[in-house]
C-alpha cells in the first residue's frame, strides 16, 4: 500500500458561534466543539484513506480558553500516524475574536479513526509519510500515544496488551 504524505489529509473548518451554540454565559457548548473536532478529524481521515471512517476513541479534549458568541473558530485537522486499520488525527482549535482583531489557541485534541467497508469492517489505513521535522516528531509521538491507549483499554479490561 502506498504511502501519503500527512499534508495531504490537512482539513482547515472555519465556523462562526451563534447564539444556538453558546451556553447561558454566552461561551461555546463543549460538545458543540467536540462535535466540530470530531467532524474535522473524520474528514482527515477520510481524506487519508480514501474511506467512509468512524471515531474509534477520543484521547483528551483540552479546553484552554472560552469561546465566545460572535467568535470564528478556526479547527486544523492532520494525520499524524497509520497503524495497521487506524489512524491517528491531532486537532487543534483557535478562536478569532474579529472584533478585537485577536486570535487564540484554544483547544487541542487526538482522535483515533478506522477506515470501515460497507460491511464495517475495519480497512488497511494507508502509511503516513512525514515531510517536515513537526511532522515526523508527531509520527514518533503518535506510537508512544498509541502504546498508553493500549496499555490503558487492557489495564481496564484486566488483560494484557
Amino acid at each position: 500500500m502506498t504511502g501519503k504524505p500527512a499534508s495531504q489529509s490537512q482539513v482547515i473548518m472555519t465556523e462562526l458561534v451563534l447564539p444556538n451554540d453558546t451556553n447561558q454565559l454566552g461561551n461555546l457548548l463543549g460538545g458543540r466543539l467536540m462535535h466540530w473536532i470530531d467532524i474535522a478529524a473524520a474528514l482527515a481521515a477520510q481524506r487519508h484513506s480514501g474511506k467512509v471512517c468512524v471515531t474509534a476513541s477520543v484521547d483528551e479534549i483540552s479546553f484552554h480558553e472560552p469561546i465566545k458568541l460572535g467568535h470564528v473558530v478556526h479547527i486544523q485537522a492532520v494525520i499524524t500516524r497509520a497503524f495497521r486499520t487506524s489512524m491517528e488525527v491531532q486537532v487543534t482549535v483557535e478562536r478569532e475574536d474579529p472584533l478585537h482583531n485577536s486570535r487564540a489557541r484554544t483547544s487541542s485534541a487526538f482522535l483515533t479513526f478506522v477506515a470501515i467497508d460497507q460491511y464495517g469492517k475495519p480497512l488497511p489505513a494507508p502509511p503516513v509519510i512525514p515531510e517536515t521535522d513537526d511532522e515526523r516528531r508527531r509520527y514518533e509521538q503518535a506510537a508512544m500515544r498509541r502504546e498508553v491507549r493500549l496499555r490503558s483499554r487492557a489495564a481496564m479490561e484486566g488483560t494484557h496488551p
